[in-house]
C-alpha cells in the first residue's frame, strides 16, 4: 500500500511520465536490480532466473489518464481534450495541477460551464463532455492575455487530483488503480524476491509502459520474450464474477482470446495452492499484449490482475485482491 501511494500521488498522464518512471527506478535501484528504459519510455528491471535459456516478462503500466489544455477562453478557463478514457461526468468539481511547458504549475479545478445552481437554468442537466467542461484556474485571470502571462498554452497537461485512501477496511480507493496498483504488486514483489532470497525460475523482465492508456505502450517490449504475462486491472460488474477480493484470470478481452495453455496454467496454479480468483471476459478492455501482438511481437500472453470496482472513474481495489494477485504472479514464475 505505501508503494501504490508513492505511484497514485505521482501525476503522470500518458506523455508526461518522467517523473513517475524515476520513482520506478529509485525502487528497483534500492532494491539493487538492473534497470533499463527504451527510447519510448518503457522501464524494464531484469530479474536473472535459476535457469537459461527463455525470457519471460510481465507487463504493467503506470501512466494514467489525464486532460491536456485545449485552448483558452476569453475570460481565462481552459478548455480541455482528452488523454485516454476518463469518464468526463465524475471529473465535475475535481481539483486539478496545470503544468506549463516551462516547469510551473498551477492548482484548479475541474467545473461544468453551468457551474451555479443559482445562476443557470442547466446546471444540473448540461453535458459534462469536452465542450462544456472547463479549469478554472486558481490566479486571478480575467482575460486570455492574463492566463498567457502565467505560461499556460495550449497543449499544457492537466492532471487531475487521484483522491487516493487506504481504509482501516483494507481497501485502497483512488483513481488511477488502473494500473497502478498492479505496478505496486509487482514492485512489491520484486521486493518480497530480495527480501526472502527468492529467484524465478527463468530470466525474468518486469516491465513497466508508459503509454498504455493510448493505445500504443506494448508495441516496443522486449523481442526476446517467450511469454508474457500482462498484470492490468481486473474487471468488477455487470455479468462478471470478479470481486475486488480476488485476482482476476482474465480469458478473453476485446483483442480476443489469451493464450490458452498459459491461461489454464495459471487457473491451475490458482486452485492447487489457494489462490482467491476468478475467469472473467472482459467486454470493453484492450491490454498492452494485444498492442504488441499488432506490432509483430511473437510471445505468447495471458492477463491477471486485482479486481477494480468502477474502473476510469473513482476506482477501488482490496488488499486481498492485491495479496492473491502478488500471489499468482510469484506462482507463475516459479520463484524458490
Amino acid at each position: 500500500m505505501d508503494t501504490a501511494m508513492r505511484l497514485l500521488t505521482t501525476d503522470s498522464p500518458s506523455g508526461y511520465t518522467e517523473e513517475v518512471a524515476r520513482v520506478v527506478e529509485g525502487i528497483a535501484h534500492e532494491l539493487g536490480y538492473c534497470v533499463s528504459r527504451n527510447n519510448k519510455g518503457n522501464i524494464t528491471i531484469d530479474v536473472p532466473g535459476r535457469e537459461s535459456g527463455k525470457t519471460v516478462g510481465l507487463c504493467a503500466h503506470v501512466d494514467t489518464l489525464g486532460l491536456m489544455v485545449r485552448s483558452i477562453t476569453g475570460d481565462g478557463q481552459l478548455m480541455l481534450t482528452r488523454i485516454g478514457g476518463p469518464i468526463l461526468p465524475t471529473l465535475d468539481g475535481e481539483y486539478c495541477k496545470i503544468y506549463t511547458r516551462d516547469g510551473r504549475s498551477y492548482s484548479g479545478t475541474v467545473l461544468s460551464l453551468s457551474p451555479a445552481a443559482h445562476v443557470f437554468d442547466d446546471a444540473a442537466t448540461r453535458a459534462r463532455d469536452e465542450q462544456n467542461l472547463a479549469v478554472r484556474i486558481d490566479e486571478v485571470v480575467r482575460s486570455r492575455e492574463d492566463v498567457e502571462a502565467l505560461g499556460i498554452r495550449a497543449g499544457d497537461f492537466v492532471c487531475f487530483d487521484p483522491k487516493t485512501v487506504v481504509t482501516d477496511s483494507g481497501f485502497l480507493k483512488s483513481r488511477f488503480i488502473d494500473d497502478k496498483g498492479s505496478a505496486a504488486c509487482m514492485l512489491t514483489l520484486l521486493k518480497l524476491l530480495r527480501d526472502q532470497g527468492l529467484r524465478p525460475k527463468c530470466d525474468t523482465k518486469l516491465i513497466f509502459s508508459v503509454h498504455e492508456e493510448v493505445g500504443h505502450g506494448g508495441a516496443t517490449l522486449p523481442r526476446d520474450l517467450s511469454e508474457l504475462l500482462i498484470v492490468d486491472m481486473g474487471c468488477v460488474g455487470l455479468d462478471l464474477s470478479c470481486t475486488e477480493y480476488q485476482v482476476s484470470i482474465c480469458a478473453k478481452d476485446g483483442n480476443g482470446p489469451y493464450d490458452y495453455e498459459m491461461t489454464s496454467r495459471l487457473i491451475e496454479l490458482s486452485r492447487a495452492n489457494g489462490v482467491d480468483f476468478a475467469v472473467d471476459i472482459y467486454p470493453h478492455y484492450g491490454s498492452d499484449a494485444g498492442v504488441a501482438w499488432h506490432a509483430g511481437l511473437d510471445v505468447r500472453a495471458a492477463l491477471i490482475g486485482p479486481g477494480v470496482h468502477a474502473s476510469h472513474g473513482m476506482e477501488r481495489t482490496h488488499w486481498e485482491g492485491m495479496k492473491n494477485t502478488i500471489q499468482l504472479a510469484a506462482l507463475y514464475l516459479e520463484c524458490e
